[in-house]
Formats: structure tokens, sequence, C-alpha cells
């Protein structure tokens, strides 16, 4: 594994150091250096490494969302909490029963099939949209109006309810629950328990390191570890309730800010600092886990159906911000932010079929293919157009 480890990181490193010099995302290049290296390129990682590549991917989407968790304040959510709600509900609705419909159309799925389709392909990447939105708000872009903390917020909140969807037509499909207002009525408890127990956590983390003093290296390491239990938690009884976990790991890093200020900074220098290999591991990973040829197998009808979803989304943000006190050209840059999928798609594209669904092949080549178009498409739109159309203040370069 050590062998695969390095070729990751040193191949992923010069993909992303390519693409920024010729002033592109660097994430791009590092998913095509996962395309290259892994099982359907070179396969140069191993059986061993990509075994645990969903692991490594959690990892990463950790140490983002606690860095966004750090990043953040009260006085930033009260001032988009309005907002946010109606921009993790709508788009991911409208997207996912496009993507239905077309899908019953144009492949002649039913409409449960085309539900559990639908569903993975609604969810918007908080892989791709946290550190965007994070070096925007580093750098104060859209902070007049807390744009990126509405945008990364709702985000997060956005892949609940694409899963929540996603698991309930699946089981309607293969018979294990036939309730569906049962499980929409899960969201706000998953969404509830996950980050109550995210700032439970937090206050018992500031009380520990206000009794026992150490270096915000070791505070990092026990941060990152009950993080990772949270996830663990949620897996664990996954068929007993729900918890949005990856909100509480938000949630605890928001709590332990608010509870101890000065921590916010050191913690969220240290985690910077991480990100810089986890980058890396995520998106060289989320590469190797796209297969071209697959992709390319959806052909023009999968096209049809990821970009039909795209523009339904797209209505969705402009229907979710109406009101919302943002300028026409804010509100295309939503939008925009609200393309890239990833994550969700790599991680859950392929259960169908290895559960034996009808259909589950071409399922996961429209996954493989929303993949392949809508990260490098989102990241680039989130460069290219965030000084062009957000608020950008005197200092920022």
């Amino acid at each position: 594994m050590l062998t695969g480890l390095a070729t990751l990181l040193f191949f992923g490193f010069a993909g992303g150091l390519l693409f920024e010099r010729l002033k592109l995302p660097g994430l791009i290049g590092m998913l095509l250096a996962g395309m290259i290296i892994g099982p359907y390129g070179f396969d140069l990682l191993g059986e061993d490494l990509m075994a645990i590549s969903h692991d490594l991917r959690m990892i990463a989407l950790i140490i983002i969302l606690l860095r966004a968790g750090f990043g953040l304040n009260r006085r930033h959510l009260q001032k988009v909490g309005v907002k946010v709600l109606p921009l993790s509900i709508l788009p991911n609705i409208f997207e996912g029963f496009a993507v239905v419909l077309l899908a019953m159309w144009l492949l002649d799925f039913t409409f449960l099939q085309a539900g559990v389709l639908g569903f993975i392909i609604a969810a918007v990447s908080p892989a791709v949209v946290v550190p965007a939105m994070l070096t925007l708000m580093n750098k104060g872009i859209g902070m007049n109006k807390k744009i990126p903390v509405m945008i990364l917020s709702a985000a997060s909140l956005d892949d609940v309810f694409a899963i929540t969807f996603f698991s309930t037509f699946l089981g309607l499909y293969l018979g294990t629950q036939t309730n569906l207002g049962l499980q929409l009525l899960n969201i706000p408890l998953a969404i509830a328990i996950g980050v109550a127990l995210g700032v439970l956590l937090g206050v018992l983390l500031v009380w520990f390191f206000k009794k026992m003093h150490m270096r915000d290296s070791r505070k990092v390491v026990l941060i990152m570890a009950i993080a990772m239990f949270m996830v663990i938690v949620e897996r664990a009884l996954e068929d007993v309730v729900m918890i949005a976990s990856l909100l509480g790991v938000m949630a605890m890093g928001i709590t332990i800010v608010e509870r101890k200020s000065v921590l916010g900074p050191r913690l969220s220098n240290k985690f910077t600092k991480i990100w810089v290999f986890a980058e890396i591991s995520l998106f060289v990973l989320v590469g190797a886990e796209v297969d071209p040829v697959v992709a390319l197998s959806a052909g023009v009808v999968g096209l049809a159906i990821i970009f039909g979803g795209l523009v339904v989304r797209s209505f969705g943000v402009w229907i979710a911000t109406w009101r919302s006190g943002l300028t026409n050209n804010e509100r295309v840059f939503s939008v925009m932010s609200y393309w890239p999928k990833a994550t969700v798609q790599a991680a859950i594209g392929a259960i169908p079929l290895s559960l034996g669904i009808s259909g589950g092949e071409v399922i996961l080549a429209v996954s493989v293919l929303s993949i392949l178009l809508t990260a490098p498409l989102g990241a680039l739109m989130i460069r290219f157009y965030a000084k062009r159309l957000l608020h950008v203040p005197s200092e920022s370069p």
C-alpha cells in the first residue's frame, strides 16, 4: 500500500500543480490523475489502497467540514439561516424528480428505478463546493451578504435529503420499506440528532481542553478521532435511526469556536495544513472511481438526463433565492455553485448494480458521467465567476 500511496500523492500533486499553472482549478488535475493511475487506467494504486478508498475519502471530507466549522460562527449562520433551508431542499427535489421523469421517458425506467437514479444524481458535492466556498470566505469574496456561508451550509444539508430519497426509493424497489412519508419525517430528525450530537461533543471538548492543557496538534488528533466516531455511530445505527453525522461534525467545530473563540483560527490553521494531504487523497481517489468507458456508455441519453436535471436544479436555486436579498448576479453565482457532483455519486453509484436492480449498469454509467462532467464544470464556473458576480473587498487580491 505504501507504493500506491506514494503514487497517489506524487501524481495527484503533479496534476494539481499543472492545472493551477494553467489557471484552472487544481482539483481537475487531481481527478484526471486519479482516472489515469486508478484501476480503470494504468492501475498503479493497488487493490489494498482502493479497498480503503471510501474511508480515506470520508476522512478527507471530515477534515474539510471541520475546517468549515472552525471558519463559521453563530452570527454568520443567523444571517443566512432563513435562506439555507429552501436552498437545501428545493434544488435537490427539483433535480431529483426531473431526472426521474427523464429516465422514465428516455430509458423506459419504472418510477422506482428512476427514483433511485434521480436521487443519486441530485446530490451536490460537498467535496467540491465546501473547499471552494472556504477559499472565498478567506478572501472575503461575497461575504458582505455571507453568500459562501449560505452555499456551504446548504450544500451540506442537500446531501441529507438526496441520500434519504435514494434510500427510500431503493427500499421501495427491494420491498424492504413502503412508508415514504415516514422516511421523509426522518430527515428533520436526522438533522436535529446530528447537530445536537455535534454541539454536545463540542461543549464537552471545550470543557476538556480547559481542564487538560495540551498542544493544538494534540487537540486536532482528538477532534479528528471524535468526528470519525460520529460517522461510525451513524453507520452502526443506520437501520435504527438516521443521524446526519457530517452536519454534526461541522456543528462540533462551530460550537468549539463559539465556546472558545481563540481556538478557532489556531485549529483552522492546523486543519488547513492537513487539507494539503487530504485534498489530494480525496480528489485522486474520486477520480480513480471513474471508469471513462462506463461513463461513455451512457451516451447522448445520459448527457440529456444530466443536463436536463441541471437545468431544473438551476430553476430550483433561482426560486429558492427569490426574495433573499441577493442580486441577480449573486443568484446566478449560487446557481453555478450548485452544479458539481462527485462525492455521493462515487460512493453510491454502484450500489443498485451490486444489488441486482434492473438497469443498474445504466444507473452506474449516468452517475459516473455526472462526475466527469459536472465536477470540473462547477469548479471552473465557481473560480471564474466568483470575482465577476460577487462583491470583492478592495484589499482582496
